[in-house]
């Protein structure tokens, strides 16, 4: 880039592409340019095509740089494929009555890391977070420097993806003259930015239902403990309208989106869906019931499917009062009240923005607020260059 203090960030999202350049000092950031186009040659941050990739890209970037007057050479990426995993794992160390210093929790972080790549080759590791220390049989929340014990224990997370995703992403945007100065997960980087100090330190978590997929991510104890990524979202409805209804996806993405034409519905369980609706297909006597039960099956399965995720064995019932759903499933919450189906969705708040471009922006503003701000449980590491004493010598420190 020709000017410091300048981040640029782009989200490889389900079916559109988002791209943002900021100008950040200390904690604040400011927005300079955004740009949206829909995709071609990526799926669900997956590289589908190259050829179609990079002139996506291209195109994007162009239009950002054409903004905002500025080059951009280094970029942030978001990406969230389906599949990404967690992985858990703890180390002990005898500490013998001496002091814990930073090198005992690095070396406890760098053995982790070891048996990870080991036992799985073919991923790498986006994010790694410190959940838990354990000094003595006792469980300790911040980072237990100088503290005296016998046995120290950490538990960390991982969160990973195929080496080969990645591999495929960085050869696009190689191609394209970009380097990537970091790959980040957007429903991590909206955690950080949406939840509380409180929310994330007692369980909390991140329902993302976009376009074609849904992400879940749960905190506790500031640290990410569960990203997962589900082949499903709001796009699903939408074909099923499609296929049941013989319709095609403007038609059928119009009806699942008019709350109006349900309210009719519930004061007549008879009524067929108007004509107006049918743009380019022939008009039929369509039963609302038929669409209304067709809507019904999807999103009781999306919301089962979120209620088993969710599930888990670090205060799950907390983290289930504490569910912040984002994204295209506002519009199912909706869907559910108008269309008076029996789903329970207690544990679900919604957030509201102010505006649409703040719903754009929200994945890029997310990112840039990680970017700048960090996280304290996130372990970065710090390269060759910059500290001779070992790429994870500054393990927890970097954001503290």
């Amino acid at each position: 880039m020709t000017k410091k203090n300048i981040n640029a960030v782009i989200d490889l999202g389900s079916n559109k592409l988002k791209s943002a350049i900021f100008d950040f000092d200390k904690h604040k950031s400011k927005l300079i340019a955004y740009s949206e186009i829909k995709t071609s040659g990526i799926n669900n941050s997956l590289i589908t095509n190259f050829d179609q990739a990079c002139e996506s890209i291209r195109t994007i970037i162009a239009d950002l740089e054409k903004k905002a007057g500025i080059n951009i050479n280094i970029i942030t990426v978001l990406l969230e494929p389906t599949e990404i995993i967690t992985t858990r794992i703890t180390k002990f160390k005898k500490m013998e009555g001496i002091k814990i210093e930073n090198e005992d929790i690095n070396f406890l972080l760098r053995e982790s890391k070891k048996q990870l790549e080991k036992n799985d080759k073919n991923f790498s590791q986006l994010h790694m977070f410190n959940f838990k220390y354990i000094i003595d049989n006792k469980v300790f929340k911040d980072l237990p420097i100088n503290i005296f014990c016998n046995q120290l224990s950490l538990e960390n997370i991982f969160i990973s993806v195929p080496k080969n995703v990645l591999k495929n992403i960085s050869e696009v945007f190689n191609s394209c003259n970009l380097e990537i100065n970091r790959f980040i997960c957007p429903s991590y980087a909206m955690g950080i930015y949406l939840l509380n100090k409180n929310q994330l330190e007692n369980g909390s978590g991140i329902i993302d239902i976009g376009y074609n997929k849904t992400s879940i991510a749960l905190f506790k104890n500031s640290s990410l403990i569960k990203l997962l990524v589900l082949p499903i979202g709001s796009n699903h409805i939408t074909k099923d309208i499609s296929k049941v209804c013989y319709l095609d996806q403007k038609e059928s993405e119009s009806i699942k989106l008019d709350f109006a034409l349900f309210s009719q519905f519930n004061k007549d369980i008879d009524s067929l869906l108007p004509k107006k609706y049918f743009i380019n297909s022939n008009y039929r006597k369509i039963p609302l019931k038929l669409i209304h039960d067709v809507i019904e099956s999807r999103i009781s399965e999306i919301i089962e499917m979120i209620n088993i995720h969710t599930n888990d064995q670090d205060g799950s019932e907390i983290i289930k009062k504490n569910l912040l759903i984002v994204g295209g499933g506002a519009n199912i919450l909706g869907l559910i009240k108008i269309l008076n189906l029996d789903i329970k969705y207690e544990f679900i708040e919604t957030i509201k923005l102010s505006n649409k471009q703040e719903t754009q922006l929200m994945s890029c503003n997310s990112a840039q607020n990680l970017f700048v701000n960090g996280c304290s449980s996130e372990a970065v590491a710090i390269s060759m260059e910059k500290q001779k004493k070992g790429i994870f010598t500054r393990f927890f420190q970097f954001f503290n």
